[in-house]
């Protein structure tokens, strides 16, 4: 595969300047100093009020449907929210319930969230993997998780925090590849006799 992975970030944050944009950008970065990628960026945000009453895909408007198939196109989604009471935000959650059941199925999925303190730092088990489970993707082994002392206001102080990135991606970044050239292999053209 030559092409540049196609990387799509999903943050269920709900208002901007935004710790968890922060964290998926300082991720994008590192993405890119390794690889070469074309990434999208989608903070839910900026859609909810064109997609929050929807209870079917089918009610989206056109800018809901172009970011969810964005995510279902993607070689690599990196998938990020806030942590409220212990879990991902409802915005979060209903974009995702709007995904396609197998839009997601064998697509590497990077886990990322923020959260006040570190008594949510289990978020990304206990929630994020099930759901991405649910979804059939192939969620990154490392996840990564920072609480409000890794920061100061949007800017990451926490040096740890550079080595989790740098290792997530070492991860992800063979897998993705890997995936996307198989998947390339198996929708090409197969030349005429």
């Amino acid at each position: 595969m030559n092409r540049p992975l196609r990387v799509t970030a999903v943050v269920g944050t709900l208002s901007t300047p935004s710790k968890t944009t922060a964290l998926v950008e300082l991720i994008l970065r590192t993405l890119a100093d390794r690889t070469p990628v074309e990434s999208r960026l989608i903070e839910l945000h900026s859609l909810k009020g064109t997609f929050t009453g929807a209870v079917a895909r089918d009610e989206v408007g056109a800018e809901v449907e172009e970011a969810l198939r964005a995510v279902e196109e993607a070689d690599l989604v990196i998938a990020a929210t806030p942590v409220f009471r212990g879990s991902y935000t409802g915005l979060f959650k209903h974009f995702f319930d709007l995904v396609d059941p197998y839009g997601l199925a064998a697509t590497p999925v990077m886990l990322a969230a923020t959260g006040g303190s570190d008594r949510h730092a289990l978020v990304i088990e206990h929630a994020m993997r099930p759901l991405f489970g649910f979804l059939q993707a192939w969620t990154a082994p490392a996840g990564i998780y920072l609480s409000a002392g890794d920061f100061d206001g949007t800017t990451v102080l926490n040096p740890e925090v550079y080595e989790r990135i740098e290792m997530a991606v070492g991860d992800v970044v063979p897998v993705a590849r890997a995936l996307a050239a198989a998947a390339e292999r198996t929708t090409a053209p197969t030349p005429s006799a």
